[in-house]
């Protein structure tokens, strides 16, 4: 039985990895997707919830880019060209933002209206979002077991996306998923061990958000 030299048996082992079909290589070998957080609370200053989620996420995935709406765009008047841009350069897009009567905060909704273009991300030549993936991740202050037909909401935290998925849809683009976190209202933290409760769920949140990343 012939012996082979240890560098032959390398460039052996390694041209069976390149002939591995692209999505079962090693991770050393794949190129990562680039993640792009779009945050839609319209003052981040204030909030718990949020802020420390984007700040668990940006510790623990510093390539990650943060976008904070309420910083750049005070005065609601998105610059389209660089959120475009942003958009293009993203392999997934996760969409952070508190609800706000059952929908996203007015400036996460006023940088879709503007970003969103025909021709850009839909219409018979606006194809530039397609394949990427959009996930949502939000919070809620009411408990989550308010969001049922038989809670206070009347409907499940479910029915209330469907215009999100719709967006994919005509975009072109995948809904992977969603993470939620629901009982974590300004209301309720009315002091340092309340506070510190929020911290520990938003943290938990930004976990559960990361597994889903690595996962995609």
């Amino acid at each position: 039985m012939m012996i082979l030299p240890v560098c032959l048996l390398q460039i052996y082992k390694f041209e069976k990895i390149i002939e591995t079909k692209i999505d079962e290589l090693p991770f050393f070998l794949c190129e990562s997707p680039f993640f792009l957080v779009i945050s839609g609370h319209t003052d981040l200053a204030t909030s718990v919830a949020n802020k420390t989620i984007l700040d668990t996420i940006g510790q623990y995935l510093p390539e990650t880019e943060i976008v904070k709406l309420d910083t750049l765009y005070p005065d609601f008047k998105i610059d389209v060209d660089a959120e475009q841009q942003r958009l293009l350069k993203a392999d997934i897009i996760v969409l952070q933002f508190p609800i706000f009567w059952y929908s996203a905060p007015s400036i996460l909704e006023r940088w879709m209206e503007e970003t969103f273009r025909h021709g850009f991300s839909h219409g018979s030549t606006g194809n530039k979002l397609k394949g990427k993936k959009m996930i949502l991740s939000f919070t809620t202050g009411a408990p989550q077991e308010m969001y049922s037909h038989k809670g206070a909401m009347g409907y499940t935290i479910e029915e209330f996306l469907p215009c999100y998925k719709a967006t994919c849809n005509l975009c072109q683009m995948e809904f992977a998923g969603y993470i939620y976190t629901g009982g974590v209202s300004y209301g309720t933290r009315t002091t340092p061990e309340l506070i510190e409760q929020q911290k520990v769920k938003s943290v938990e949140h930004a976990k559960k958000l990361i597994k889903l990343l690595e996962k995609l």
